[in-house]
């Protein structure tokens, strides 16, 4: 990329100049953001994974802007009306509607009025008009009376249609009305009146108005779902004869037949053209400013599920709970293989629940059974008390897990890959259970959207959703990192500098071959070249093999001046590692060299301190207030324990166990103004919450954290 580019990046980002070239040239060469954002920081200036994201979007859409402008050029010069002057206007300008405002006159499009005038001759009629030099308009039209030109009527309307065109294509027009749009614009929605009934969730749309850029994300993403499911009419207004004026001033310099003329041209444009253009152009601006918030809540919320807090390799009983279909139990080991499954009815006859319980307690004995996992949807609280009304010869905790996704992962690819013998229902306590184990490994497998969290996941640009959550999935699981000889095809994949075809050929070279002893082994499995190495190496861990640093975050292209520390501290890297002590002394300014600086070195004494620890923290039990099972139990003043679901930007969802989350708008976060939920709340999180209002016939629970 040539260095105006990178200037651009630069400054529309913030940044120093050498940190987007030299983040740009890494990414040229292959690199992952992982990757540079973890082991590349002397070259970035220790940018993390968002800038260096935000380096590489930039990058590109300036790039596709740079096509855009050379297919711009190449078209109106096919069309022999380039001239230097406006080659050098197209080529020099970065802002993307003024290239297209400058294209508009040029853009091949379908027959306008305006065309069918100029084919009639009238253009040189609607130069003279424009000249304003006070002719008598009928005399001068009469030259341009034809056989296609009835009358004089018809060719000053013609012409009016030639100016028309001419002002709606003013760029300076156009700049200073979208600038009116997006400071004074109000937008407002009506329901469409024979559609009241079926609209009733939109009530809050029905006749409202509000500014433009007062409107938040959420808000105004409501109101176009609502009108592209057909209840509602969208549009934005502003002060018409304000801006009317406006234009009027740009084109009349005169009194007179002329000006009046020009007048109605303006006005016919204003209506015919340039509102609709610009108001479908504000609000397509909107919209993605919209879709990139409600893509960066997505995102938030898929980051804090991710790395939500594991159980461990333990092993787990898994329960699917239903009433009608009974509950579809799965135990899986230390390594989330299932050993056993089975279904059982819990709420039936007191002889047929002393004989499930029973089983019950032969199944942890014979299993050795540490945690029992209970899906979240129909049935749980109920499944729940069942079974912790069971006494155990042992100690078993008992957890409730989001199955939001489960069904998706049920009927998937994936899960009748590895289960095409089982019956779909398994498939779902199989993941309840894995979950629990680690929800990061599991959660990969299901497609983010279907997981139950953001806000209007559904109408926002698809495109940028997916690599948006493609980018926080790759994200957390290096973050985390993968230990090699047990991970999954489907967590590898996400693993930097792999993908599908390489992780498929780990697996498989780690089936044919046995674990893997070392990292240095990856350079066997077939078509995993340095390059992949060097990208994936430092994500990667190996319990218990050759070298303890293979545990660790530390890339091996560092292993050498770990065991140069452990050398000239008298020690191996063994001992290096487990003494506190040893560590404490080295000074690492004496290891900083060329290619090593001191953020590369901090980082590896970091890692030193707890290799093998997950960054993620142990999963917890949590309990519901036992009053509450539905929303009959739910009343104003309760103070009760809550677990947030799910986050927006008004608020924060959270489920207090009445089988209907509750709202907590952000006004009630807090006596102290708060600007975004996230700043406050995070996915998971434990509280305490008072219940302000209860409306039972729309199903909704006000909740607050003012007490």
């Amino acid at each position: 990329m040539d260095n105006h580019l990178i200037h651009i990046i630069a400054a529309q980002l913030g940044l120093q100049e050498f940190k987007v070239s030299k983040t740009i040239t890494l990414l040229e060469g292959g690199a992952t953001i992982p990757f540079i954002a973890r082991y590349r920081k002397e070259m970035t200036g220790g940018l993390d994974e968002v800038v260096i994201a935000d380096i590489q979007k930039a990058s590109k859409k300036l790039l596709e802007l740079e096509d855009r402008k050379a297919s711009i050029v190449k078209s109106i010069e096919e069309q022999g009306k380039l001239t230097e002057e406006l080659r050098s206007k197209i080529l020099g300008s970065y802002n993307s509607l003024e290239i297209e405002d400058i294209y508009a006159p040029y853009k091949r499009k379908k027959k306008t009025k305006a065309d069918i005038a100029r084919e009639n001759g009238l253009e040189p009629l609607a130069k003279i008009i424009m000249s304003q030099k006070g002719q008598n308009m009928e005399v001068v039209a009469q030259r341009y009376i034809t056989e296609k030109v009835a009358t004089v009527h018809e060719a000053i309307s013609g012409a009016q249609h030639i100016i028309a065109e001419w002002v709606g294509e003013n760029q300076s027009v156009r700049d200073r009305l979208r600038d009116t749009f997006r400071r004074h614009a109000d937008i407002t929605s009506k329901v469409i009146s024979t559609k009241k009934e079926e609209a009733a969730k939109y009530l809050d749309y029905f006749d409202f108005k509000e500014k433009l850029h007062k409107c938040p994300s959420h808000r105004f993403l409501a109101i176009k779902r609502g009108e592209s499911e057909g209840f509602l009419r969208s549009a934005l207004s502003i002060d018409d004869e304000r801006a009317l004026e406006s234009i009027k001033r740009t084109f009349i310099k005169s009194r007179g037949e002329e000006a009046d003329l020009i007048d109605e041209a303006v006005e016919d444009s204003y209506k015919r053209l340039l509102f609709p253009t610009i108001e479908n152009q504000i609000f397509n601006e909107f919209k993605e400013k919209a879709d990139d918030e409600a893509i960066g809540v997505f995102a938030e919320n898929l980051r804090q599920l991710l790395l939500a807090a594991p159980l461990g390799q333990k092993t787990v009983l898994a329960i699917d709970p239903g009433f009608r279909t009974g509950c579809k139990i799965a135990i899986l080991d230390n390594q989330g293989n299932l050993t056993y499954h089975a279904n059982v009815y819990l709420n039936t006859s007191q002889n047929e629940a002393h004989i499930s319980k029973d089983k019950f307690r032969f199944w942890i004995d014979k299993y050795d059974v540490e945690a029992i996992a209970i899906g979240n949807g129909t049935a749980s609280r109920e499944t729940r008390e069942w079974v912790e009304s069971i006494r155990f010869d042992r100690s078993v905790e008992v957890y409730v897990v989001s199955e939001s996704g489960a069904s998706v992962y049920s009927a998937s690819d994936v899960a009748r890959e590895e289960f095409p013998d089982l019956d779909v229902t398994f498939r779902g306590a199989v993941s309840i259970g894995r979950r629990l184990m680690d929800p990061l490994a599991e959660l990969v497998k299901i497609d983010p959207r279907s997981i139950g969290i953001g806000q209007y996941q559904h109408d926002v640009h698809s495109t940028k959703l997916k690599e948006a959550l493609d980018m926080t999935v790759i994200s957390c699981v290096n973050k985390v990192g993968v230990n090699l000889n047990t991970a999954s095809p489907h967590v590898l994949t996400y693993i930097a500098g792999l993908g599908p075809v390489l992780a498929k050929n780990i697996v498989e070279y780690r089936k044919n071959h046995g674990d893997f002893p070392d990292i240095q082994s990856l350079l066997k499995v077939p078509r995993l070249g340095s390059r992949a190495f060097e990208q994936c190496a430092g994500f990667l861990r190996i319990r218990g093999g050759k070298n303890p640093l293979d545990n660790t975050g530390v890339h091996p292209e560092s292993y050498d001046i770990v065991s140069k520390m452990a050398r000239d501290s008298g020690t191996d890297v063994s001992t290096l590692i487990q003494s506190a002590e040893t560590r404490r002394k080295i000074s690492i300014d004496n290891y900083i060299n060329d290619k090593v600086g001191l953020p590369t070195l901090e980082d590896i004494m970091k890692e030193l301190e707890k290799p093998g620890v997950d960054p993620r923290g142990q999963a917890r039990v949590f309990h519901f207030d036992p009053r509450i099972r539905s929303l009959d139990d739910v009343h104003t003043d309760m103070v009760v324990p809550g677990l947030v679901t799910n986050l927006t930007k008004f608020g924060a969802f959270v489920d207090i166990g009445a089988k209907q989350d509750g709202l907590l708008h952000i006004s009630q976060m807090s006596k102290k103004f708060v600007r975004d939920p996230s700043e406050v709340l995070h996915l998971g999180q434990e509280l305490e919450v008072r219940i302000i209002e209860v409306d039972k016939s729309r199903k909704r629970i006000n909740l607050s954290l003012i007490f």
